[in-house]
């Protein structure tokens, strides 16, 4: 039998893995993170399972501005920025240490697992060794 993934809302993610702010004193704080192609991307949620191939986080962040025609090192920049400067940090605060972490990128909030082709969206593997994204071509 496999584990259902669970969803979190960025929100209510926030709040889970403790930042500091006005999230601790019960206000809703949306983190924007500037990215080395100087778009801002925001955590939507962020979801985990244990799927045969063993635990994986996946951190889902949008940029409103993503248009997918960005050049290839452009964007692996970004997702790379986002997991060592964002998952990292949260891991050691959600949980055991994945096999995987995946970081995915879109232009709008999008439901996990379903596909809207309105939507532009990326994501890449990581496996983290020594506090380091190191990325795992699919």
């Amino acid at each position: 039998m496999r584990a259902r993934g669970l969803h979190i809302p960025a929100a209510l993610l926030a709040l889970t893995i403790g930042q500091a702010g006005a999230a601790e004193q019960g206000e809703a704080t949306e983190e924007r993170l500037v990215l080395p192609s100087g778009l801002e991307a925001v955590l939507q949620e962020m979801v985990w399972n244990q799927p045969g191939q063993g635990l994986t986080y996946r951190f889902r962040f949008v940029a409103a501005g993503f248009t997918g025609e960005e050049e290839f090192d452009t964007i692996m920049s970004d997702l790379e920025f986002l997991c060592n400067s964002h998952a990292i940090p949260h891991l050691s605060n959600v949980g055991p240490m994945p096999r995987q972490v995946v970081i995915s990128l879109s232009d709008r909030e999008t439901e996990f697992g379903v596909i809207d082709p309105t939507a532009t969206q990326v994501f890449e593997a990581y496996r983290v060794e020594n506090g380091t994204c190191i990325w795992e071509m699919f």
